[in-house]
C-alpha cells in the first residue's frame, strides 16, 4: 500500500508518502519534522479531527464550539447532528462545556456571549 498525504499539523504542508506492506509497519517520508511522521501513520491507522462548529442557543444567538479533542473521523457527522440539536442558554464563557462525552470529547465554547 502507498499512500499519499499532506501534512495538517504546521503550516509548512509536508507532502508525504507512506508505505506499508502489512498495515502494521509504516514508513513515511516527506516530512521535515517527528510531527509529520505521526501524523501520518495515525492519518492510515486511526484518523481522527477536531471539530469546530456553532451551536444555537435558547435565545437565537450562534456561539462558536469545538471539540475539546480530536475524535474518530468516521463520527464527526454525527457529533455535527448533535451539535446541532443542542440549544444552550445564555450567557457563555470561553472554555464552557456545552455539551458532555461526545465521542469521547466535550463540547467547549470558543467565544464569550453574554
Amino acid at each position: 500500500m502507498t499512500r499519499n498525504l499532506t501534512c495538517i499539523v504546521c503550516p509548512m504542508g509536508c507532502s508525504l508518502t507512506v508505505t506499508s506492506e502489512d498495515n502494521k509497519t509504516f514508513t513515511v517520508t516527506g516530512n521535515t519534522c517527528p510531527r509529520g511522521e505521526v501524523y501520518a501513520k495515525n492519518e492510515c491507522t486511526n484518523p481522527q479531527r477536531t471539530v469546530t462548529s456553532t451551536v444555537r442557543t435558547k435565545e437565537g444567538v450562534l456561539v462558536a464550539v469545538k471539540t475539546d479533542r480530536a475524535i474518530a473521523k468516521d463520527k464527526v457527522f454525527e457529533c455535527m447532528e448533535r451539535i446541532n440539536a443542542a440549544r444552550p442558554c445564555l450567557p457563555i464563557a470561553v472554555g464552557d462545556v456545552i455539551m458532555k462525552d461526545i465521542f469521547g470529547a466535550n463540547i467547549v465554547a470558543t467565544q464569550n456571549v453574554k
